[in-house]
């Protein structure tokens, strides 16, 4: 068995753990060791180096223990240790901290309990699981089963939940109906005439011991009980004590309280012996042991005390209704047994709170659904369902709702509440050309079509008369629909027809009722496009809704096309469209001509643009002239050369051979040059709006590039041959292909080398060419010029050695 510590314990351990730290043998250690320490009578304090001061959170309950042994060995008093802890600048929260700590069950308190117990717990819980397992193999309800079997039940999510300690308040005043007891500390107070403080711990014997006299036994007492015997005692040396009009008066309070073992046995998740505090209640000690186990009962828990039942715990009273009656304060001794449970049922569906839920002998289904919250507002809660465990198999059952506050349910019962249907029962709508389409009730003011016409603010001025629809859903669950003449409804030519619940009256409207009609109008207008077609429509009225002309629209030779319908005369038999061509006034006044031709049904109107309307087309010079910018095209026949004299000209320094024009922003190859000197060539190109021309001036290097040793930029040199270009750059590579040199001019053109029998003619290198010489495609399977050699030499030797070996053949 093992034991807990003691209030008087739990008080000291942190004290005592930061003195001892503050000594040297304690500083970074948990086993003590050897020390040496100052004589009493030095009047010069050591110098030394400051002890640690270390977290109490950062301590284990264990050293803390060693500790307190330790001091106590060395005469150390509780006083002492806490008035030199605060010497040394620890806080009071610092020690409330600890103690707090120490005081929580769920990390501190141990249990007295049988060593083999958890291996029992284990071996009963995996014989339960193979039963379980067994049993439901051959059950066509094993999934049902599994699902039972996990814990819902109502109530054990409070106790595994870890911030439900119910730890004692220490700190309020003293409960009117505590029981002094051992180890209880009392606090005197004299105030008044005479002014006295003092503490005192009741004996195990059961008394106190104040100043010179007498012990008095205080027992069993409460504190008003204790308060008149102490009182009385102390009138010995305080006379008027307490007495009216005196002026000395005793006040009486509690300290440090005591710690009692309390048993916690039965079905409880953790049972055993717990060591509380004295303002421990049942609440505190179950919290402590995990409350009931799987099979423990929420509802049957009893306190006992002197082997005598003093309270049954019904927890639902708490759960439910937060009722706090059963939350009796414990004594030292005191047994806390909970039993097994003895109904289980389980709630599934549309309760509020769903899970298995612990019924008492007489409860009705009614106070389950209590329990529960009650029911959801979607639930069907006419009538309900239940499954049941007849030993051998399981049954269903259903109860209405007038059974349930007289239907008892029995242990192992499934009720399950339904969600009604997404379905409303005295519903009729109507639909299409009323003012208010919709759902309405059922009702005596909407039991017929008329009323239900009359209630939806009556129909819409293009609704179809002839025919509305009615649907039904008849007996055999098919949808019927009642064909009625509205016209005829309306006028009472015919009788009013009653609706039905889930009726739905349809209404078309004119327009439902015909092709979707459009008109087209594109060209110069604002806004082109497809248009709603309106009886009457003209081309006048159409242009409007289109935004009216484009700048450039004129409002003659407007073409209308049109799709043949019945009108073929005077038609070839080739032709399938008619085509009018008209006119309509400048600003789409109103004109008697204009209304004169309408248009139909899906005509294409197309407004022309005036021939000589066109935005204006910009071209840019820019480089070495005199005004470079941008300027109009005044006609449609200007060329290049036409540029030059409105940009002023040229300036001297211009290099015409090296200008570069450019169309849709791509360099077309132009020698500016020559058409310059001979305009008529076919180079000389018509502008187009945004072309642009640069005149740069002349360049002083030209670029070698491709297949050559050392690819550069050299400076033009008049005096310079084409190889002599190549050598600046160090030579052909071994891949160059010498058969397609060409130069790239800069204006864009291009002049490769030519060949003529065994005459080569190199194009001319003029300022900012840039020569390329292409390079050969590599054949991996090409021989090197040493494997060629070495090939060559192998076919001469075999052929050698052939020769002589014919001849010698011959000789013979």
């Amino acid at each position: 068995m093992h034991y807990l510590l003691s209030a008087k314990l739990r008080r000291s351990i942190l004290s005592t753990f930061i003195i001892l730290l503050s000594f040297n043998s304690f500083a970074q250690n948990t086993a003590p060791q050897s020390t040496q320490t100052q004589p009493a009578a030095t009047t010069q304090p050591a110098q030394t180096a400051p002890a640690q001061k270390v977290d109490p959170a950062q301590i284990s309950n264990q050293q803390a223990v060693d500790f307190y042994k330790q001091a106590k060995t060395s005469g150390m008093s509780d006083m002492d240790i806490e008035r030199a802890a605060l010497q040394k600048g620890y806080t009071l929260d610092q020690i409330s901290a600890m103690r707090k700590r120490l005081l929580n069950p769920d990390k501190n308190a141990k249990e007295v309990k049988n060593p083999n117990r958890e291996a029992l717990d284990e071996t009963r819980e995996q014989n339960e699981r193979d039963t379980e397992s067994n049993n439901e193999k051959d059950s066509t309800n094993s999934q049902k089963a599994t699902v039972r079997k996990e814990n819902r039940t109502f109530g054990a999510s409070f106790f595994s939940t870890s911030a439900n300690s119910f730890e004692p308040n220490l700190r309020i005043a003293t409960p009117r109906n505590y029981i002094l007891g051992p180890e209880d500390e009392l606090v005197v107070d004299i105030y008044g005439n005479y002014v006295d403080n003092f503490k005192m711990k009741i004996s195990p014997e059961g008394t106190v011991k104040m100043l010179n006299l007498a012990p008095v036994y205080v027992n069993g007492m409460t504190i008003e009980q204790a308060t008149e015997r102490i009182v009385s005692r102390l009138r010995q040396a305080y006379s008027s004590l307490n007495r009216p009009g005196s002026g000395t008066y005793l006040s009486l309070t509690l300290g440090n309280v005591r710690s009692i073992s309390v048993l916690i046995t039965g079905e409880a998740a953790r049972p055993g012996t717990y060591t509380v505090s004295s303002l421990a209640t049942a609440f505190n000690a179950l919290s402590v042991s995990g409350g009931p186990n799987e099979n423990g009962s929420y509802r049957n828990i009893e306190i006992i005390r002197n082997n005598k039942i003093l309270k049954k715990i019904d927890l639902y009273h708490f759960l439910v209704d937060a009722d706090l009656k059963d939350n009796i304060a414990l004594q030292d001794q005191d047994i806390i047994l909970i039993r097994p449970y003895d109904s289980r049922i389980e709630l599934k569906g549309e309760f509020k709170r769903q899970g298995i839920f612990e019924a008492k002998s007489g409860e009705k289904f009614m106070d389950l659904v209590r329990y529960a919250g009650g029911f959801t507002p979607e639930a069907y809660t006419s009538l309900f369902t239940y499954q049941r465990n007849t030993g051998t198999n399981y049954i269903i059952g259903s109860i209405d709702s007038t059974q349930m506050l007289t239907f008892t349910p029995r242990n192992g019962d499934i009720f399950t509440v339904r969600k009604i249907l997404d379905a409303v029962s005295n519903q009729v709508e109507v639909r299409g050309a009323v003012t208010i389409p919709g759902n309405y009730a059922l009702e005596e003011r909407c039991n017929t079509v008329l009323k239900l016409i009359s209630l939806a603010q009556g129909l819409s001025q293009r609704a179809f008369l002839n025919r509305a629809i009615l649907e039904r859903v008849s007996g055999d669950t098919q949808t019927g629909i009642i064909a009625i003449d509205l016209r005829k409804l309306i006028n009472k030519e015919i009788n009013d027809i009653p609706l039905q619940p889930g009726d739905i009256l349809t209404i078309k409207s004119i327009e439902d009722l015909k092709e979707f009609t459009y008109l087209s109008i594109s060209g110069s207008v604002i806004n082109p496009g497809n248009y709603y077609y309106y009886k009457d429509i003209t081309i006048a009225d159409l242009i409007f809704q289109a935004g009216g002309y484009t700048e450039g629209g004129v409002p003659y030779r407007i073409e209308v096309s049109r799709r043949i319908k019945n009108d073929t005369l005077d038609l070839p038999s080739t032709q399938n469209v008619r085509i009018f061509t008209m006119e309509v006034t400048d600003k789409l006044a109103l004109n008697s001509e204009d209304q004169k031709f309408k248009l139909f049904p899906y005509d294409i109107i197309t407004v022309r643009k005036s021939p000589r309307y066109e935005s204006q087309k910009l071209v840019t010079i820019l480089g070495e002239v005199k005004y470079p910018g941008k300027y109009t095209i005044v006609s449609n026949f200007e060329r290049i050369t036409d540029l030059f004299p409105k940009a002023g000209g040229l300036k001297p320094e211009a290099y015409l051979r090296g200008a570069k024009f450019y169309r849709n922003q791509e360099l077309v190859a132009v020698d500016l040059d020559a058409i310059t000197r001979k305009p008529t060539l076919p180079a000389n190109l018509l502008l187009l709006n945004g072309d642009t021309l640069m005149i740069p001036r002349q360049s002083e290097t030209v670029r070698i590039q491709g297949a050559v040793q050392n690819p550069s930029l050299v400076n033009f040199d008049s005096e310079f041959s084409f190889e002599e270009y190549i050598s600046q750059a160090g030579g052909y590579a071994e891949q160059a292909w010498k058969n397609r040199i060409y130069v790239s001019y800069p204006n864009g053109r291009t002049h490769r080398m030519k060949r003529f029998l065994f005459f080569k003619s190199y194009p001319t290198v003029e300022p900012g060419s840039t020569i390329i010489i292409p390079q050969k495609a590599i054949n991996q399977h090409e021989k090197t010029p040493g494997e060629r050699v070495a090939l060559y030499s192998f076919l001469l030797s075999s052929v050698s050695t052939l020769t002589l070996l014919f001849i010698s053949l011959n000789n013979k």
